[in-house]
Parts: structure tokens; sequence; C-alpha cells
């Protein structure tokens, strides 16, 4: 049977995935014997709750994969039911204009009362459709709620499907499946309210503390009409070269574990008379830049996992300039690092509070920033910052 799975006979595959998914002693023989041949074979993950379009997407992403000649395995799970054991294995109807292509081979499973998601057997459904030369694989779980997040250990990139009209749902989800997401779709992004579901997921990736190499992106797609597929392949593509990357490390979800300490801006008159202090600490100045919009010259001194920012003012009639005049030198702002600045911007915003930039600016080494007025923080200026790019941009890795 497997010398016919590499040979790419459709009607092998099907009994071998039947053997697999009774759990016969065949069907685990057969598993082990796949193992070796299953190596290469991209996994994509795609779950959301019910209702999110998750088997049309699935569907569209399918063909763009046929399009561009590459074969394709699905594998749907369906609920099954408390009260009969059976399942309604509607992803067959759904994607049945691929039926004819024998370069797209489609099971539905049934849960069987499996959590998270997924059937037991999923695993070891994959493993066999890769050994018989499926290049990408989509897993498509059932509805799915909070803490509902088996798929990410199985797929190498998961995309979490969500909806506008969610309401305070998106809120609800982001303690479970939206910690493990590495991309997100806003489906049925034609429909009023998608640009606010954007809007909060953004916002919450702006809380993440860590600083990794993969932020999830947010694409907006209308399966129904195929639009923004194309878009979502190629930010799985990225995710997938980077998970792949010899020594690289995949980005796992929104971490919300707070935000981090980027710099203390320090006002100075002089920053040739005040480095002497710090640089008798052992601190080394890493540069020195004059920002001209702000009439500003920095110089930044790192100093653990943050820094010191010396400013001087380039002109009195200046805000540093007219700091140091009237309050002398001191303690100027304090700065936080964001993953998404725009989206930070964009929240605190919506959410009342008083800023001091009226929008996101480039400062000193290219980094993007905007300040919080004192009104709103308890006296103290405070600077968001994020990187030189706006995450939303995702370009290259």
């Amino acid at each position: 049977m497997v010398e016919r799975l590499r040979r790419g006979e459709v009607r092998a595959l099907a009994r071998a995935v039947s053997l697999v998914e009774d759990g016969s002693a065949v069907g685990v023989e057969l598993v082990k014997a796949c193992r070796k041949f299953a190596g290469g074979a991209l996994r994509i993950g795609v779950t959301g709750p019910p209702g999110a379009g998750k088997s049309t997407l699935v569907d569209q992403m399918a063909r763009l994969l046929r399009q561009e000649g590459q074969t394709v395995g699905v594998v749907a799970v369906d609920p099954s039911s408390s009260c009969t054991g059976g399942a309604l294995l509607g992803d067959r109807i759904r994607m049945q204009e691929l039926s004819g292509d024998t370069g797209v081979y489609i099971r539905s499973m049934a849960s069987r009362g499996a959590k998270g998601g997924l059937a037991a057997t999923v695993d070891d459904v994959c493993v066999v459709m890769a050994a018989a030369g499926r290049q990408v694989i989509l897993i498509e779980t059932m509805g799915v709620g909070q803490d509902e997040v088996e798929v990410a250990g199985l797929a190498d990139v998961t995309v979490l499907v969500l909806v506008p009209g969610m309401g305070d749902e998106v809120q609800s989800l982001k303690a479970g499946v939206m910690e493990v997401a590495d991309i997100f779709v806003v489906n049925k992004s034609d429909r009023e309210g998608a640009e606010q579901v954007e809007t909060e997921i953004l916002a919450m990736q702006a809380l993440a503390a860590n600083r990794e190499e993969w932020v999830s992106p947010v694409v907006r797609t209308v399966a129904t009409t195929g639009a923004g597929v194309s878009e979502l392949m190629d930010a799985v593509r990225r995710c997938a070269a980077l998970e792949n990357r010899p020594g690289g490390t995949r980005r796992v979800g929104l971490n919300l574990r707070g935000l981090r300490l980027d710099h203390l801006g320090v006002a100075v008159k002089s920053i040739a008379a005040a480095r002497g202090f710090y640089e008798a600490l052992g601190l080394v100045v890493s540069g020195e830049e004059t920002v001209e919009h702000e009439q500003v010259r920095t110089a930044m001194l790192p100093l653990g996992e943050s820094r010191i920012e010396l400013l001087e003012a380039t002109e009195e009639d200046s805000v540093v300039g007219r700091f140091v005049a009237k309050r002398g030198e001191g303690l100027h702002h304090v700065a936080v690092r964001v993953n998404s600045v725009d989206a930070m911007f964009e929240r605190l915003r919506l959410q009342g509070v008083r800023l001091a930039s009226d929008a996101v600016r480039v400062g000193a080494g290219g980094h993007r920033y905007f300040f919080v007025h004192p009104e709103s923080t308890g006296g103290v200026l405070v600077e968001i910052v994020g990187d030189g790019a706006d995450p939303k941009s995702w370009e290259g890795e």
C-alpha cells in the first residue's frame, strides 16, 4: 500500500486514510511505514469560531494552490453528535467543485468526542497524505472556542479566522486560541465592522511584551469571492520560511504579559558635559543623532535590556529647550516599547487618552513613536515606541 501511495494512487490514499482513522492494527503499522516519506509537506491549520467561513476559505486556498501546480490534502473535522454519535460532514458539500481534481484529496472526519477542535487521528492522517506526495495539507478544525488550541501543535502555520459582528467574542478568545495564531484572517471583510475587528486584534498585539521575529499579520478576505486569499498565502509562506530557517524560532501567538521599558529620556543642557558621569559608570554611548523636526540632539547609552537617552535642545524655543529652561535638567519622559505602535496609537485614541502627538512619527535611529500627555499618565510624559517599519507592512524577514 505504501508503494501505491508513493505512486500517487488516490484510491490507495483513500483506503489508507480509512484504515488509520479506524484505529486498526494495520493502520498503526501503515503510519509507521509512512513516516519516513512524510517530510516536507507544509501543514496549515485553519481554525476559528463556528460560522467564520473556514470551509469556504479552505476551498479558496486549495484552488489557489492548485493553480500554482501544487498537490493538496484537506482534513476537515466536523463535530460528532453527543446524542447519535454521527456527524454532518458539510465540508464535502462546500468543496465539491474540487472533487474531480485528482490533485486535491479531501477527507472529512468526525471528531468522535475528541476535544480541542480536532479528531484523535488527524496527525496520522496528515502523515499518510504527506507520504502520498501532498505538498500542502490544509487542516480545518470544527468551530472552536477559547481554549481549543491543539491545531497549533499539529500545524506548521496556524490561521485564525474571525468575522465582523463577533462583539466581545474577540476579547473572550484572546486568552486562548488568539495566543497561538500565526496569522489572523478577518473574513467577510466586505461587511460593516471588519475594520473594528482588525483594530481590536492589532491593539492586543500592541500589548505583547516580547519582540519576536514574527508578529502575526492581519489579512482581510472575502472567501466567497476569493478576495485576499493570495495575500493570505503569501503571509503563510513568510511564516513557514521563518519557522524552517536554521536556528530560527517561530513566534507563538500573542504574549499578553505586559509592556517593556525601552528607555528613559533625560533632558540635559549639554550631552558632552553629561555623558562623563554615565561613561564613568561604565556605560558607552552607542550613537548620537540630531532629530531636526524635534529640534533635539540625542545620545543613547545601553543599560541592560533598556537604555538612557540624553536629550540636548538644538533651539532654545523647542520642547526640550523650554523644559530645561522651566524645570532644569532631569527626567523628561519614559519610553515604552510595543510591537505595533500604530495599533497602540489607535487604541489609546479610541479610549479617549490625551495624546501629545497628532500622528506616529519617525525619530532617532528610525524608530517610530508618539507621545502621551502627562495629564493622562499621572504627570509623566510617556513615549510609545515601535520598530522602524510598520508591522502591518510585513516587508521581508
